[in-house]
């Protein structure tokens, strides 16, 4: 099938560029050619202080004549008057000069894309002159996937091509190389800021003949349910890992999101029911990465508030394997805010408390008088099992039994319902309508505001 285009990627450094025109128009492709090092020379009766000011840019006031495309890298005509861009696109092709008409497709040899920069990563995106804003969108969701240190990572590979090149003749060796450096640890350590272990890991790499990659884990937050709700990070590990091992609270949405091929390993947890105990979970992690394996545990929620992260990863600390950390976005967070609960507010609540609903032991042993404190929020993880027990707690230590409370039930995904009631109702409500876990459970006068602010729709039950 023929294109319209065909994309090449222009060296302008030191170059002319005509630029007809003054105005807006001009100014945002002037914004754009001063970044490939070109010099700008400017024609218009007009121009705005802008341009003027700009020493990279020579200004001539006055009409366009035919003679101004001559010994020009490329002519841009930036008017709002179709007649002059039609004359300027004549002239220039007449010429054999590369003419570009703003928002003229017809009138153009070259078009300007949408542009991501990650020096010297550079990707162009176009749809040929017939969609620009659709160009445009597809640009910002690719900004959102693609890290700045990209430009970093491409850069530290350009230091090492020649070395490459002598090190590996064959040009498979050479691809071969260079997907497992930009697939793995040096490219993390890029990411994560860490330049010179990076520089250091591709030392070791090309000196070693059989180039084996040192194993990592990647414990990451998945959030309360909806995946849109992932980091950049968190996605981009999640496409690479080798291996993943996820619990019970990651929802199949963002399952759905880890790479295809990724070897998946279910250590779900609930109440009194571990899939695989945690000991277990932590040892294998280990195990996994010492294979040479990039390991991703995906935990619901984030992995530091209730999720045992620190106990997984002080095992591979322990051995001096690498490992990486992504918070994701705590179910408290979550769920309030898709129900229009903050947990904060000057007029209700001046402070926040996480608690667990179950200690390690499986008791309620908790500071009730600290959380029976009024002007304060308190959000129950994992406390469905002893809510009644939590309502009487708080009761007996000074709490008001009219007191507002919400259960929230699988927030942020589309099967989230909410409980709303008082610490003296509750029990009942739950009793003739036993919510699903997981669920959790905010306490404090923060609740009131949930039927004015409910914006995302929560089915609530009174």
């Amino acid at each position: 099938m023929a294109v319209h285009y065909f994309p090449l990627f222009h060296k302008l450094t030191g170059k002319t560029i005509l630029v007809v025109g003054g105005g807006d128009i001009a100014l945002r492709k002037i914004t754009l050619l001063k970044r490939a090092g070109c010099k700008v020379r400017v024609v218009a009766p007009s121009i705005l202080q802008a341009i003027e000011s700009d020493p990279a840019c020579h200004c001539e006031y006055r009409e366009f004549q035919p003679d101004d495309v001559q010994g020009m890298a490329l002519v841009v005509s930036a008017t709002d008057i179709e007649s002059v861009n039609k004359i300027v696109s004549e002239c220039a092709r007449k010429a054999g000069v590369l003419v570009n008409v703003v928002d003229s497709p017809e009138l153009c040899d070259v078009i300007f894309p949408s542009i991501i920069d990650r020096d010297p990563l550079i990707i162009g995106i176009t749809s040929s002159g017939q969609a620009p804003v659709l160009a445009r969108s597809i640009r910002a969701k690719l900004e959102s996937t693609i890290p700045a240190s990209y430009g970093h990572l491409a850069k530290l590979a350009s230091r090492f091509r020649e070395r490459v090149k002598q090190r590996f003749r064959k040009m498979d060796d050479r691809r071969y190389f260079w997907e497992k450096v930009l697939n793995g640890t040096v490219a993390e350590h890029v990411y994560a800021g860490r330049n010179e272990q990076a520089e250091h890991e591709l030392e070791r790499l090309l000196e070693n003949t059989s180039f084996e990659q040192t194993g990592e884990v990647y414990l990451v937050g998945a959030g309360p349910g909806d995946p849109d709700l992932l980091t950049f990070k968190a996605l981009r590990l999640m496409q690479q890992a080798d291996v993943v091992l996820y619990d019970r609270l990651v929802s199949e949405p963002i399952l759905d999101l880890v790479r295809r091929d990724a070897e998946r390993i279910y250590v779900g947890k609930q109440r009194s029911d571990h899939a695989v105990p945690q000991t277990d979970i932590n040892r294998r992690l280990l195990d996994l990465a010492l294979e040479g394996k990039r390991v991703l545990r995906l935990k619901g929620g984030d992995p530091f508030i209730f999720g045992r992260g620190g106990e997984e990863i002080d095992l591979l600390a322990e051995h001096g394997v690498p490992f990486q950390v992504v918070p994701g976005i705590t179910a408290a967070s979550g769920c309030a805010c898709y129900t229009g609960i903050p947990l904060t507010h000057r007029d209700h609540a001046q402070s926040v408390r996480f608690v667990t609903g179950h200690l390690k032991d499986g008791s309620l042993d908790l500071p009730w008088s600290e959380l029976a404190s009024p002007q304060q929020t308190v959000v129950f993880y994992m406390g469905l099992q002893g809510l009644p027990k939590i309502c009487t707690k708080l009761i007996q230590h000074g709490r008001a039994p009219d007191t507002p409370i919400a259960l929230v039930q699988k927030g942020t995904t589309p099967d989230q319902r909410v409980w709303v009631g008082t610490l003296a109702t509750m029990p009942d409500l739950i009793r003739h309508d036993p919510p699903q876990a997981p669920t959790l459970t905010i306490v404090g006068e923060v609740v009131t505001l949930h039927e004015r602010l409910n914006w995302a729709g929560a089915v609530t039950d009174p």
